[in-house]
């Protein structure tokens, strides 16, 4: 799969398979994420980008994060450095390894604010447990193949505080 989705983004695209940005990990820790790019495409032309979005296929180079345990499969999004709204959020997060997967991506639209999110993170953060891993893995498949993301609204079925 890896090898397939390498090719069609070079066959497709001008510039690197990957895109790398750094983002902040564990203890506040920095790092660089690892995505196949879907940016610098002709929009018209190429329908490669919206898939690989749509599908999450562009976070699977993060599995090479979670091998280097920079990251967990679940946990809190990894963050870019200056985007957390307060030190005290900051520091919260900073005490678990950041995830692939979390609450905010199976439960809110991708559209929800970044503090939006951020509650859902900090309620994720309180709240784990392996039930709880194991529920958002499964629902982030389903969330995945179903191709949802674009259309989830903010679920009423966890009221972060």
């Amino acid at each position: 799969m890896w090898g397939l989705i390498c090719f069609l983004i070079w066959l497709e695209g001008k510039g690197g398979v990957f895109y790398v940005q750094e983002r902040v990990g564990l203890n506040g820790r920095i790092f660089k994420v690892i995505k196949f790019r879907t940016m610098g495409y002709d929009r018209d032309n190429s329908r490669l980008p919206k898939l690989l979005r749509s599908t999450a296929l562009d976070e699977l180079p993060q599995l090479v994060n979670i091998l280097k345990g920079e990251m967990s499969f679940v946990g809190p999004r990894p963050l870019i450095p200056g985007e957390l709204t307060s030190q005290l959020q900051a520091q919260y997060r900073s005490a678990v390894r950041p995830g692939l997967t979390g609450v905010a991506q199976v439960l809110t639209s991708k559209n929800a604010s970044i503090l939006e999110k951020a509650r859902y993170d900090l309620w994720y953060i309180d709240k784990q447990n392996i039930l709880l891993d194991i529920s958002l893995i499964l629902r982030s498949f389903w969330v995945s193949l179903s191709r949802i993301w674009d259309s989830l609204a903010i679920s009423k079925e966890v009221k972060p505080s």
